[in-house]
């Protein structure tokens, strides 16, 4: 049984804790096992709902734009209706992970958001791109199934690995599509497409078959639970007790052998140990009930990876949605275009390859000397940095005529370590936090990002300028979010 002073993370063999059946190490270069299957399929579908989701992005500035004869109004308007559309699902897919398990909810939003991708190219007006991209903000919603499904198989000592390297390798996709649907777009229009067509075309496609293909794969090859379908989940803690629910957060004792009668009930031996257990040892998602949304909504431990949340995945949100934008008004001439903002974008999202799993990673480190409340304070540090960055930058670009593009890439890369090493380390606390509830946790720490995403498109959309005022007022809200939140208690273990 794994405990808190476990030792560095294991990336090769498969070591299960036989009292929840979770993997306690994260064996990433082989597909001979079922954590690691899962694990790759929850990454995999939430990178390619980004294919999709922030498709719109890189082309919005300049084609798409012209195209439909848009405002700079009409521009924001459609980035903070995607993010409405993210922000409803993910409230609505927390509790079904709950019912249904992380495998069927991803698999289906990926089906569900293939169809208004599929369509993207009907858009010839304002409206028709606000319909359009709120049905595709559907997508936004598998971010929740992929964080709940590799808490489902991933133990307490890697959980904050398995998650940040899940939801990073996934929120690279904000990185990759800026990449790809320029590059396809400009492939297409030098083959004699013109523009009008080019960037609809694009959207078939790209999102569309990369959509359907996951989803068929996570339906044949993945799994629910590591005790096999959904409704056995609770099987795998009959390993930890034999009747009677989940033992209490005190329990001490560690499981000593696993044995099974003629009938098929399974027969545990245990025996005491010195170390106190963490809950998430024996929690079990249950179904969402009106009684457990009241205790899960009034306990202020809910709402401090909630609101943290909302200050860096929300701020992550906005900048994807508008760097594009503000690069190509910065530094528009005949040598700066849409591509080149395009590409210069894609590195905010593309850094999450390392830098959320690297927050994840300190995360389960620092919870081995200092238990939970090391998370939060790690989190909390990582936040208010975020924060005074991105105010630094705001103020550089406001205070200079002509900002130099290289001191704002280097401020970006700051603020995108901080800001996603932060996402990375909130998944890592997430699991904490309400463990029986953890579809409805996600999807409420989730949504709350994404609130926070609508709340910072707000921001840009209504100080365009000057540019960097945006910037340096969201900085202001986010260290003031995080500071409040030092004053919310968490678990030990």
């Amino acid at each position: 049984m794994t405990s808190l002073t476990s030792s560095r993370i294991n990336f090769k063999d498969v070591v299960v804790n036989p009292a929840n059946l979770k993997c306690s190490s994260l064996p990433l270069f082989s597909l001979r096992n079922q954590y690691s299957v899962n694990f790759h399929l929850s990454w995999l579908g939430f990178i390619v709902a980004f294919l999709s989701w922030f498709a719109f992005a890189p082309l919005i500035p300049d084609v798409i734009k012209e195209d439909l004869h848009l405002t700079s109004s009409q521009v924001g308007n459609s980035n903070v209706v995607s993010l409405c559309a993210t922000l409803i699902v993910r409230f609505i897919a927390g509790p079904l992970v709950d019912r249904f398990g992380p495998r069927k909810v991803m698999a289906g939003l990926l089906l569900c958001g293939a169809i208004p991708s599929g369509l993207a190219g009907t858009a010839h007006t304002a409206n028709g791109l606000y319909i359009v991209r709120f049905f595709i903000g559907i997508l936004g919603g598998t971010f929740v199934a992929c964080q709940a499904w590799t808490t489902a198989f991933f133990d307490k000592n890697v959980v904050g690995t398995a998650n940040a390297l899940a939801g990073g390798w996934g929120n690279a996709g904000g990185g990759v599509t800026f990449i790809i649907m320029v590059s396809l777009y400009n492939s297409l229009v030098s083959d004699g497409l013109t523009p009008h067509v080019a960037w609809r075309a694009a959207f078939a496609i790209v999102p569309v078959p990369f959509l359907l293909t996951i989803a068929v794969a996570t339906l044949v090859f993945g799994t629910d639970h590591p005790a096999g379908k959904w409704s056995d989940r609770h099987k795998a803690i009959a390993h930890g007790i034999k009747a009677g629910g989940p033992p209490p957060v005190s329990l001490e004792h560690k499981v000593d052998s696993i044995k099974k009668d003629a009938s098929g009930d399974v027969e545990v031996t245990v025996s005491p140990v010195n170390a106190l257990e963490s809950e998430l040892d024996f929690a079990v998602n249950e179904p969402v009930t009106w009684a457990l949304v009241v205790k899960v909504i009034t306990r202020p431990l809910t709402w401090l990876p909630a609101l943290a949340y909302l200050s860096t995945f929300g701020y992550e949100l906005a900048i994807d949605a508008n760097l594009a934008n503000v690069l190509f008004s910065l530094y528009k001439s005949p040598n700066f275009g849409q591509t080149k903002a395009g590409y210069i974008a894609s590195i905010f999202g593309l850094l999450n390859i390392f830098t959320r799993p690297l927050g994840g990673y300190f995360g389960d480190l620092i919870y081995q000397k200092f238990g939970v409340p090391g998370k939060k304070y790690l989190l909390i540090f990582l936040g208010a940095a975020q924060g005074l960055l991105s105010i630094g930058l705001g103020l550089y670009i406001d205070n200079n005529q002509h900002p130099s593009l290289t001191i704002l890439i280097v401020l970006l890369v700051l603020i995108s370590i901080a800001c996603e090493a932060a996402n990375g380390v909130n998944f890592s606390l997430v699991p904490h936090c309400n463990p029986c509830s953890n579809g409805f946790m996600s999807g409420i720490v989730g949504g709350t990002g994404n609130l926070g995403g609508i709340m910072f498109a707000m921001i840009f959309r209504f100080q365009p300028t000057p540019l960097g005022k945006a910037l340096w007022i969201s900085g202001i809200i986010a260290v003031a979010i995080n500071l409040l939140l030092t004053v919310i208690r968490v678990p030990k273990v």
